[in-house]
């Protein structure tokens, strides 16, 4: 099983990690969420980590919840949000609020039909924002899941999945 091999390769300083990995995937660790919509965020996080291990081993784990259509979906989360993270961040952290103002001028029309449902792709994109750190990204996604009726227990848990996640892939970079 790909998460009983992760959790084999964590070291022993990453006990808690082992644990969360484990707990976190799942529906009764993960309230709010599908089976579904857990895959779709890990395979989007595992893919933002750029860690190969646990991205081949995630896509595996997924393989059970997600359709081809459903995998690319994630994928395409993960590359719109890893291009807009970075543009939206700079405008809002930048001093002069003129860069606010500017058209973007970044094509984002896979998100029109990315594959999946509308609040699958909103957690996955509110995850991997989380990874990348974009406040401006974590504030309208967010905004988009409560009007979508997400909870904010599911909302809770998707970042959960993010940050064990990303915790995870340190621990398997660095060994």
């Amino acid at each position: 099983m790909a998460i009983d091999t992760i959790k084999d390769m964590l070291p022993a300083y990453a006990k808690d990690m082992r644990l969360n990995f484990s707990t976190v995937l799942t529906e009764a660790g993960a309230p709010g969420l599908t089976e579904k919509q857990i895959a779709a965020i890990a395979v989007s996080v595992a893919l933002s980590t750029k860690c190969k291990v646990l991205v081949e081993n995630i896509e595996q784990f997924a393989q059970d919840f997600l359709t081809e259509e459903e995998y690319q979906g994630a994928q395409i989360a993960t590359s719109i949000m890893s291009m807009n993270n970075i543009y939206y961040r700079f405008t809002h952290l930048v001093s002069d609020s003129e860069y606010g103002k500017l058209p973007a001028r970044l094509r984002m029309n896979q998100m029109a039909n990315p594959g999946l449902d509308k609040a699958t792709f909103e957690l996955a994109s509110i995850a991997v924002s989380a990874v990348n750190g974009c406040g401006m990204c974590l504030d309208s996604h967010e905004k988009n899941l409560r009007e979508l009726g997400v909870s904010t227990q599911g909302i809770q848990s998707a970042i959960r999945i993010a940050a064990v996640l990303f915790s995870v892939s340190v621990s398997l970079s660095v060994e």
